[in-house]
């Protein structure tokens, strides 16, 4: 098959996007309408300038790759902004044949023209709810506490995540700037998360080693990783990864712009999905990485030698990875399967 039949293939497959930032993935056009409706100023008012302007090509490092956040931030302070954008992040993920969403970003980030938390949280909700309506696509929210904020803050964030269980909000999450904010520092936030039942991630290993994800699994409780990238570092960590199905969010583009790895080649998801360790792919952010689900999976066959059939397979583990209850997930596998079956047929 040339590279064409394989996007053909992995663009008609069901298939997951548990790792994708609302805040990253607005498209540039919309960010200009807003800016222009708010009397927002932007780098340039461009449509093609201003998309140009936001994919990252050449980040220093994970800090130089966040610093673009500040653009689209700027337009998502109001309610039909928030409520926008998540209806056409969905409707772009459903374009591509996305089953199921989990959209991440941080509420607190959304007060600055005094938006009440609540109403950060509902605004997306409607869109994502107008979205399923309209284009069967499902979604959920993942709230993020931010980890150069003051560990009040996540604790604030954990018991608004609380407050939305059951309502859209499906787990609790850490981001930001990785090197020298440990995630530890944010243990409370989490104990309050997972007393309540509620899903736990972190975004871990990326621009810091190995130690960074033993303190989201140990300290914080992690049930699932936000990248991973360094864990190889660690064989021991790596193993008790593995033997206790700890999945790992990958985002192939994002690690490469974010030189948490130096090329594609170089990537160590190869190495982890041939351990057995749970893998899928997700796009991070679809405007700064300029990305597909669809595409992080091509980039995997070109550049990883991943066949279908493996491609396939870490769907699935995108699926058995949800932050869904275990008959949600079960309906959701056997409702894809005839379509991921046609996938791995298809090599």
């Amino acid at each position: 098959m040339n590279e064409n039949d394989v996007r053909a293939a992995i663009h008609a497959a069901p298939k997951t996007e548990l790792h994708v930032h609302l805040d990253g993935s607005p498209r540039a056009a919309t960010i200009v309408e807003l800016a222009n409706q708010y009397d927002v100023e932007l780098p340039t008012h461009d449509v093609d300038a201003l998309g140009d302007y936001l994919l990252v090509r050449d980040a220093g490092n994970l800090e130089d790759y966040l610093a673009r956040f500040g653009v689209t931030l700027s337009v998502m302070q109001r309610p039909a902004a928030l409520e926008r954008i998540a209806y056409e992040l969905c409707e772009d993920a459903a374009s591509e044949n996305i089953r199921y969403m989990e959209i991440r970003y941080s509420p607190i980030l959304h007060t600055e023209a005094g938006l009440p938390l609540p109403e950060t949280v509902d605004a997306p909700l409607r869109g994502m709810k107008r979205a399923q309506e309209e284009f069967g696509i499902r979604s959920n929210l993942i709230v993020c506490g931010i980890r150069n904020m003051d560990p009040d803050v996540s604790r604030d964030l954990a018991d608004l995540t609380i407050a939305y269980k059951d309502r859209g909000v499906v787990a609790f999450d850490l981001a930001g700037a990785e090197y020298n904010y440990p995630a530890k520092k944010h243990k409370n936030a989490f104990y309050r998360v997972r007393n309540a039942n509620i899903g736990a991630t972190i975004h871990a290993g990326e621009a810091y080693g190995p130690e960074s994800i033993h303190q989201a699994i140990h300290y914080c409780g992690a049930q699932r990783i936000g990248h991973g990238t360094r864990l190889f570092e660690d064989e021991d960590l790596m193993t008790y990864v593995n033997d206790f199905r700890i999945p790992l969010e990958i985002c192939l583009t994002s690690n490469v712009q974010t030189r948490a790895v130096s090329d594609f080649e170089s990537h160590p998801v190869r190495e982890y999905f041939d351990r057995g360790l749970v893998v899928s792919l997700h796009t991070d952010n679809r405007l700064m990485s300029g990305t597909t689900v669809t595409e992080e999976y091509v980039r995997a066959w070109k550049h990883l030698g991943f066949t279908l059939v493996e491609i396939a397979e870490m769907i699935r583990h995108g699926f058995r990875s949800a932050f869904l209850h275990q008959e949600e997930k079960q309906a959701l596998l056997a409702d894809v399967e005839p379509g991921l079956a046609r996938l791995a047929q298809a090599s």
